[in-house]
């Protein structure tokens, strides 16, 4: 007899359980209206509930308005943002996916253009639309490129003021009802740029080295821990590297996440790159499964459950991911967009047909791969 698939056994994080290891990451969508979520995010996010999903992460929510990437970005620093989310959780609940968010700061690439409107430094016609820039912060005074904002280096006062900013947004997530929370540190947004040596050249207790470099994020991640239910599950999602000459190492990040683990972290989950340029404009060579060694190593290394993330697309591939032991959770993320309904499909790719049936159907596939493709006379 066929052993069932790993990818769809049922999975316990603390009090949590997921139906099956199949999540769907956090996408921006970048269509809040003052980082209220709308009609679309419930239909959006549903969705994949309805498509049988695991876990479902909302999109990078900031925690205090400053902290968005654009105008459209989802924000939960006021009890209205978090009744606007609490419906979207309600809803992924009631059909069976557990509901996750992901609390998040940009840091110097909040305030820029949505990514169909140019995806950089909002220009004049952006302003004109009402997408007026605001000041932003970082570790230190550096922009992420030329043309784009010079950010404000925080002030160990601020910093105090964000730890306590990112712990009310995680009360609001409880009360809104989520299951999940992750903490957005990695993609060149405010906590990964303060880990890599490249964006963070401070002279205080809070750069120079790892440690130094860590300090504030796993402050941010402290008080996370403390503000959610000890019943609930925290992921922290990591650039594993930055793939740029004197940046974060894989090294770096093993360190982080064991500091992480100490502070009663869950899941880290392993993307990488996007110090500089886009989130999504990783440094390292995109192949299927291309981040999924990251989470193998940081799995054996430190004990913590990982999720794998980066051109995952086919069934049988997320299996093996899990099967052998690489990770414990795996991400579907655009290939989710272009079907809601991936993690339904994927279980009929193990399902075993009764006898009765399996003949027919395997002489179907037979004539199907004969023919080709259907077309039109």
């Amino acid at each position: 007899m066929t052993a069932p698939p790993r990818l769809f056994e049922p999975v316990s994080l603390r009090d949590v359980s997921l139906r099956n290891r199949v999540v769907v990451p956090p996408m921006c969508q970048y269509s809040a209206e003052h980082g209220i979520a709308g009609d679309y995010h419930l239909v959006h996010y549903g969705r994949f509930a309805l498509g049988g999903a695991g876990l479902v992460i909302l999109e990078a929510t900031a925690v205090v308005p400053e902290g968005r990437i654009t105008h459209g970005d989802l924000g939960l620093w006021s009890p209205d943002h978090g009744a606007a989310l609490a419906r979207v959780a309600a809803f992924l609940r009631a059909n069976g996916a557990a509901a996750g968010i992901q609390l998040a700061h940009a840091g110097r690439k909040a305030s820029m253009q949505r990514p169909w409107e140019g995806n950089g430094p909002l220009s004049p016609d952006d302003v004109a639309r009402g997408d007026a820039p605001w000041p932003v912060v970082a570790p230190s005074p550096i922009p992420l490129d030329e043309g784009w904002l010079m950010p404000t280096a925080l002030t160990p006062a601020a910093m105090a003021d964000l730890v306590a900013a990112f712990a009310a947004a995680a009360r609001r997530a409880e009360a809104a009802g989520f299951d999940v929370i992750e903490l957005h540190a990695a993609h060149g947004y405010l906590l990964h740029a303060f880990l890599s040596p490249l964006s963070n050249r401070r002279e205080d207790a809070y750069g120079g080295d790892r440690a130094g470099r860590m300090r504030f994020p796993l402050a941010v991640a402290r008080a996370l821990r403390e503000a959610w239910p000890a019943g609930k599950p925290l992921f922290v999602r990591v650039s594993a590297v930055d793939g740029l000459e004197g940046g974060l190492t894989l090294e770096d990040t093993l360190a982080f996440a064991h500091a992480l683990k100490g502070l009663g972290a869950d899941v880290i989950d392993c993307s990488s790159g996007g110090l500089a340029g886009s989130a999504t404009a990783a440094r390292v060579r995109r192949d299927y499964g291309f981040q999924v060694g990251f989470a193998e190593r940081i799995r054996r290394e430190t004990g913590l459950a990982t999720m794998a993330v980066g051109l995952i697309v086919d069934p049988r591939q997320a299996e093996a991911v899990v099967a052998q032991g690489r990770a414990d959770l795996v991400a579907v993320g655009r290939e989710s967009l272009a079907d809601p309904n991936w993690a339904l499909r994927a279980r009929t790719e193990f399902a075993a047909w009764p006898r009765q049936a399996g003949w027919w159907l395997e002489r179907r596939a037979r004539d199907i791969e004969r023919l080709g493709p259907w077309r039109p006379a």
